[in-house]
């Protein structure tokens, strides 16, 4: 089928797709049981047994796996084979304390690989395209998987990794890269920069974009189209299931398709655990299902999405996630008002603004403060403190919150070369 780097599991029946869902489930709870020490004891004193699971519907027994479990399991207790059959490893992208430490068998790679090539050509891509990657080649998980997918499916590879914005336009232009993989504020920094360059985007060869690893919104993507005239495709992975490969848009972007041979998908109540229906909104758990040296059992992503079990009209049979609306950890209650980062980005995007932006929160006589400071060519006082008072209701209108908002000039706020930090809480909670 068209753009389809595997039909016969991206388009499978849905009633065959689940019996392989089991099969593969069932051998990873016996492989994970017997050479995973924390899941053996979570068994046990839950008098559970990895045979005890005889359908899909049953894994709800099992416990929850958190990234504070993974992170007590530092460096290697998870690992379920011997670091003498880990050919990789990889961790986290957190930015404080230890990270989580991911490993990889040569097989587990070999499946990366087409996982990323799933994504890769379900974006129109072919061994005709050049592809450059502008995630960071350390340990983050990003750079190397879509790399090997790329090579998997026969394009070329530019790995730019994270160069200067110059040069990385430079390095687009002179080898005529037609697609890009990055970070979405990343992409939207390469077209401010072109804006300032004089460089019009029609004289580039890009064509489509690939964008994760941080939330993002329709307006963000709408901003990215707009300034790089490319088609700008969202997927969602994260280090502690394998990294990027999870799921993936395709040409409708009616959602990201999941990978379900590989993941079998929940969606649970942040609040209780208690597994929601199909369209419910809540929190992704993902259990990996063909993991070799890292199998992780109904982990606990933090996401907020919803999921959709409709037929797509690509003619994958995939279910499909919405686009991560936020971090349950994200959430911030301001004055009892639940409010994310990409609510307040979807407005500041509507004006001449950014990219970078930071929200800082603070207390002022007892009460809860966000002072959001945005990036603004403007020079003259009176333009600055008129569009300042524009944005300002416009939140207010939107959000129902009021906020402080400081423009700065270009270049103040920092722009990060992993996953964007927009906000500061300077409260004391």
């Amino acid at each position: 089928m068209k753009w389809m780097w595997n039909p016969k599991f991206e388009a499978m029946d849905r009633e065959e797709l689940e019996q392989i869902q089991l099969e593969r489930l069932q051998a990873t709870l016996h492989h994970a049981y017997r050479h995973v020490p924390f899941y053996r004891e979570l068994f046990d004193r839950v008098g559970l047994g990895p045979g005890d699971i005889l359908s899909l519907q049953d894994l709800r027994e099992v416990p929850f796996t958190t990234k504070e479990d993974l992170l007590q399991g530092f460096p290697y207790s998870f690992f379920a084979v011997p670091l003498t059959k880990v050919a990789r490893i990889h961790t986290s992208s957190g930015t404080t304390g230890k990270p989580v430490v991911v490993g990889y068998t040569k097989r587990d790679l070999q499946y990366w690989a087409h996982l990323n090539a799933r994504i890769l050509m379900a974006g129109g891509l072919g061994e005709r395209d050049v592809l450059q990657i502008s995630f960071n080649y350390g340990l983050f998980t990003g750079g190397f998987g879509f790399h090997a997918g790329a090579e998997l499916l026969g394009a070329t590879v530019i790995p730019a990794s994270a160069m200067s914005i110059t040069r990385q336009i430079n390095i687009m232009m002179n080898f005529k890269a037609t697609a890009l993989v990055s970070l979405p504020s990343h992409a939207l920094r390469i077209g401010h920069r072109l804006q300032e360059m004089g460089i019009d985007p029609r004289g580039l060869s890009l064509k489509v974009g690939f964008f994760g690893a941080e939330p993002w919104s329709e307006a963000t993507r709408k901003q990215i189209e707009d300034h790089l005239l490319i088609k700008a495709l969202d997927n969602y992975g994260l280090a502690e299931v394998g990294g990027p490969g999870v799921s993936y848009e395709c040409e409708y972007r009616q959602g990201l398709h999941i990978s379900e041979d590989h993941f079998y998908p929940e969606i649970i109540d942040p609040a209780t655990g208690e597994v929601l229906d199909p369209g419910q909104e809540g929190e992704l758990v993902l259990t990996t299902l063909t993991k070799e040296a890292f199998p992780v059992l109904r982990f606990r992503t933090g996401d907020l999405t919803s999921l959709n079990n409709e037929p797509c009209e690509c003619g994958r049979t995939l279910v499909r996630m919405a686009r991560v609306k936020g971090r349950v950890d994200d959430m911030l209650i301001i004055r009892g008002i639940n409010l994310f980062p990409s609510q307040i980005e979807d407005v500041l995007l509507s004006f001449q603004v950014g990219p970078n932006y930071l929200i800082r929160l603070y207390r002022e006589e007892g009460l809860d403060q966000v002072e959001v400071q945005v990036e603004s060519i403007l020079t003259g006082r009176e333009e600055k403190d008129a569009l300042a008072k524009r944005i300002e209701r416009d939140l207010a209108d939107k959000l129902g919150l009021e906020m402080k908002v400081v423009l700065v000039a270009p270049g103040s706020i920092e722009a990060s070369s992993g996953k964007q930090q927009v906000v500061v809480d300077e409260r004391e909670i």
